[in-house]
């Protein structure tokens, strides 16, 4: 059966998540203490048994996610036989992680700086982002490109469902008029920035070099890139890819239209939450999906 794994991003995090996976053997304990001295801070306390607000700062948010889905892909162990694997923005690198593309270590180290490097976009420019329900996408990106403040299409989610991004003043602009093009809702979204969009340029000078420093095999199976939501297994256009992510659009419907198109039987959802099982449900209703479970 052709399987494909997939793996979350930032919003699928709460309070408690990697809890049994600390406690499910040494193996995985000891991947979470590796994770607690990289970072200089027990992150564990705060995925564990923190807040909600403490969870949701970006430098926690990230590595949190990144670590329960990577951790949890390692202790399948034999039950891991992925024919193909993506990732919704930061779950690229728990995919290449968990496809051996990237070692554990560097991953974590990348997505560390890569949420650093976003915070501090964030911080230099007040920046937001808006899902806007019940339009096609075309109308969507038509009038992303009327608006002359900066704001752009950044989450394909599934069909009917695409987050905008940019200055406050570009969603709000893009908000009200696609509204009255005939959005059922535009939402202004409770993030710090505007991700996956020019604002973060910054952002990706700042993760490019990090990534061209950092060693990436290729990985034992095809990873279906956010950037243009094809299969790659060449470590260089890999890197390539990675680094265009941080200003390029997430096209996750693509994603799951290619992975259907190229034969996927079955997806499985890596990481906490279930976000991601229902967006390849709206892509496909027919499409088989599951949540990644222990024995």
């Amino acid at each position: 059966m052709k399987t494909a794994y997939i793996f979350p991003g930032q919003g699928a995090q709460f309070v408690g998540m990697g809890q049994d996976l600390y406690n499910l053997n040494e193996e995985t304990k000891s991947l979470f203490e590796q994770a607690n001295d990289i970072l200089g801070f027990r992150i564990t306390d705060i995925m564990f048994a923190g807040t909600d607000e403490d969870l949701k700062q970006t430098k926690v948010t990230q590595p949190a996610i990144f670590l329960h889905s990577v951790i949890l892909a390692k202790a399948l162990g034999d039950q891991f036989q992925p024919t193909m694997v993506a990732g919704h923005s930061l779950g690229e690198f728990s995919a290449l992680v968990a496809a051996g593309a990237l070692s554990f270590e560097d991953g974590l180290k990348l997505v560390i700086q890569r949420a650093n490097a976003m915070q501090k976009a964030c911080e230099a420019q007040p920046s937001t982002m808006a899902a806007i329900l019940g339009l096609d996408d075309e109308t969507v990106e038509k009038i992303c490109a009327q608006v002359e403040d900066v704001v752009v299409p950044a989450n394909y989610n599934c069909p009917g469902q695409l987050v905008i991004s940019g200055s406050l003043e570009g969603v709000d602009k893009a908000c009200a008029l696609l509204t009255e093009a005939g959005a059922k809702r535009a939402l202004k979204l409770n993030v710090g920035g505007a991700f996956h969009s020019p604002l973060m340029e910054p952002a990706k000078v700042e993760l490019q070099a990090a990534i061209e420093a950092t060693e990436i095999k290729a990985p034992l199976c095809p990873i279906y890139q956010n950037v243009d939501a094809k299969p790659y297994t060449d470590p260089t256009q890999i890197k390539t890819n990675l680094i265009a992510q941080l200003t390029g659009a997430v096209r996750w419907t693509q994603t799951v239209q290619h992975m259907l198109a190229d034969g996927a039987e079955a997806f499985v959802e890596v990481g906490p939450g279930n976000v991601l099982q229902g967006l390849v449900k709206k892509v496909d209703r027919t499409a088989q999906t599951s949540a990644a479970l222990l024995g």
